[in-house]
């Protein structure tokens, strides 16, 4: 039993800390997609948390329109590792790949969602302050706030569009998620 009483504890701590940069790309996608300011100290820190791994993918995968394709491979590439360890045997390189698929979907959705969530909460608690973080928040959500923005003007002074976006990316989010698992069960 020694193997899984120290295999348990390793998978989560490499599922963590792979997951944790996986989002910090993920977020460097999103800033680069929606031209957010690099010189921002988040930004930067993320550029350079980023920026020795993929300035070698990225002869191979360059930017295209503005999406970051070197940092789209890295992300599932680190995501297939994760699910190889995590599984340890029995699925094919495919199923593998669909499987990161779903887990980078639903997180890039999920990047949204809390972000979001964070600006609502933020707007309440403390309107109007400048902060490096809310300011990138704001710059990332822009994209899905603002056509709905478009469709449901404030009423009475209060914002209703960050509710709408929310329940959209949770129904984007069923209806993405599970014909992906269905193609990945048939694999």
């Amino acid at each position: 039993m020694p193997d899984g009483y120290l295999s348990n504890p390793l998978i989560f701590l490499i599922n963590a800390v792979v997951g944790a940069y996986i989002f910090v790309l993920i977020f460097r996608v999103l800033l680069q997609a929606t031209s957010a300011d690099s010189r921002n100290p988040v930004s930067s820190f993320i550029i350079k948390a980023t920026q020795w791994p993929l300035k070698i993918i990225k002869p191979i995968f360059p930017t295209f329109k503005g999406i970051n394709l070197s940092a789209i491979v890295l992300m599932l590439a680190l995501q297939m590792l994760v699910i190889f360890i995590a599984v340890s045997g029995g699925p094919s390189i495919l199923a593998v790949f669909i499987a990161s698929i779903i887990e980078l979907v639903g997180n890039v959705i999920d990047v949204f969602l809390y972000s979001i969530f964070a600006t609502v909460i933020i707007s309440w608690i403390n309107p109007g302050t400048y902060n490096p973080v809310v300011s990138l928040l704001y710059k990332i959500t822009e994209p899905v706030l603002k056509p709905c923005q478009k469709v449901i003007p404030p009423i009475g002074g209060l914002d209703l569009s960050p509710m709408v976006a929310l329940l959209g990316l949770q129904v984007l989010k069923m209806l993405l998620i599970p014909p992906l698992r269905s193609l990945m069960y048939a694999v």
